[in-house]
């Protein structure tokens, strides 16, 4: 049964749970996803993943992932995030051939504990900057990178320029189509599924981080992407979805296109034969990330979003966008990215994780004091984090600080679940339907977690709203 209650301000989530109807708020508006599914959870709930990339890009060796602390999750989490994409390196588990790193693989695991311990979600990826170490970055070991002795110049003004170099192309070249490689890189999939598969923070596993490979004579950038994507890459993740599913059967298994998606290049990705597949692009723009500012009139974001739904509308396959974020966040027109970015990826994905969790300057989610970084702020907002049920409407207007919910329970009792982050003039909840409702803080007591428990097949609306006035039980 359903009673109308009022209950005092919870200090701890700094909120006002109300239930009853919620006549005061805003119409919610569903995101259109196109025929794209949702991700679901191994119970059948519908999942929305907000977070950040988390790394250690600097450190090798004993001193690999030294960088990442038990802090970065708890902070996340105390800003309401649930989701963490980890970067693992080739060169580090793999440092000689056959010799995989237990003081790696441990020092993993723990960092997937201290997520465990603040509800927070990890995607493992497997990283590469310009390949690897071979070049000056991380990513394939030395060992795995063969470059017909082709040249290589350093960039170090434009990194990403070395993509195009001879030597790094080739060496892309090897990796697909020489077989001892093909099959070391699933060997080393092998090992992370099988010590990883049973660890309650672990949601899946990106393949490759932003793969490239070699333009041939005559061809475009956008033509060479869609042939790479499709007589190279599509083969690569279904050997490496097999060497996956050899140790683990029920993670998700991510899978990117080229960059040049960014630039609105639908991708040329075939069809990925595994039954938990998301597809995982990344959402950057060269101009941006070479510093400059967002354009509105320049249509990016629309044709961006064309392009990055194609493939999954096609395949009916969930999507996560693994990284994204511009460089320069305090630009005149940073606001307005925010915001329609924002909408964007909310009308066609499952999640997201922004580009990195790190205590500074440059990318950074925050400065030195946990504080976030001018605009990032707009990224910590209310969401259904897990759905029970069939969504109808799913909507956050930032102009009103309005959240709304609108679903259909599913037949099997199970709880809905809302983050919301931290508010100074706390969250206002109104929950119609026939639903009973708890409420726990998370991350010492600085983000909330609402969860709504509605009688099978029931139709619930929920409403947060910013702005609370203490009131007396009654």
């Amino acid at each position: 049964m359903r009673t109308r209650r009022t209950i005092p301000v919870l200090v701890g989530c700094c909120l006002l749970l109300v239930a009853g109807s919620p006549a005061a708020a805003a119409d919610f508006t569903s995101p259109d996803p196109g025929g794209i599914p949702r991700l679901t959870d191994d119970r059948g709930r519908t999942l929305t993943l907000r977070g950040w990339n988390v790394e250690d890009k600097s450190n090798r060796g004993e001193q690999a992932l030294s960088a990442i602390t038990e802090k970065h999750f708890r902070d996340m989490r105390a800003k309401g995030f649930n989701f963490a994409r980890l970067l693992i390196f080739w060169d580090d588990l793999e440092p000689r051939q056959g010799r995989y790193s237990q003081t790696y693989l441990r020092k993993a695991e723990r960092i997937l504990d201290w997520a465990e311990r603040y509800g927070i979600q990890v995607l493992i990826d497997a990283h590469q900057d310009v390949f690897g170490p071979a070049f000056g970055h991380r990513g394939i070991p030395e060992w795995a990178t063969r470059t017909d002795g082709l040249p290589f110049t350093p960039h170090p003004d434009d990194w990403f320029s070395e993509y195009f170099e001879p030597a790094v192309q080739r060496a892309f070249t090897h990796l697909y189509e020489d077989e001892d490689l093909r099959h070391a890189q699933a060997r080393m999939w092998r090992v992370l599924a099988d010590r990883f598969e049973h660890h309650p923070a672990v949601l899946g596993y990106d393949l490759i981080n932003e793969p490239m490979g070699e333009l041939r004579t005559g061809e475009d950038l956008p033509t060479a992407a869609r042939r790479i994507e499709r007589d190279q890459l599509t083969p690569m993740y279904n050997r490496l979805a097999d060497a996956v599913r050899s140790a683990d059967d029920d993670n998700w298994v991510f899978v990117e296109p080229t960059p040049i998606v960014g630039e609105g290049v639908p991708t040329g990705l075939g069809k990925i034969k595994d039954p938990k597949v998301v597809y995982a692009p990344h959402f950057y723009n060269a101009a941006m990330e070479a510093g400059a500012d967002y354009d509105p009139a320049a249509g990016w974001i629309e044709s961006y979003e064309a392009a990055v739904t194609a493939y999954p509308k096609e395949q009916k396959i969930p999507v996560v966008v693994g990284e994204w974020g511009p460089l320069n966040n305090s630009l005149p027109n940073m606001p307005r990215f925010y915001r329609e970015a924002l909408a964007s990826l909310h009308r066609y994905s499952s999640g997201w994780a922004g580009y990195v969790w790190c205590y500074g300057t440059g990318y950074c989610a925050v400065d030195g004091r946990g504080r976030f970084r001018t605009n990032k702020e707009q990224t910590a907002a209310p969401y259904a984090a897990a759905v029970a049920g069939r969504v109808g409407a799913d909507a956050y207007d930032p102009a009103t600080g309005t959240y709304g919910l609108e679903y259909r329970a599913s037949r099997r009792p199970d709880a809905t679940e809302i983050s919301l982050p931290p508010n100074a003039a706390g969250w206002r909840i109104a929950v119609d339907g026939p639903a009973w409702t708890s409420t726990r803080t998370v991350a010492a007591g600085r983000s909330c977690l609402v969860r709504v428990l509605a009688r099978p097949g029931a139709r619930i609306t929920v409403t947060v709203t910013v702005g609370v006035t203490p009131r007396t039980p009654g």
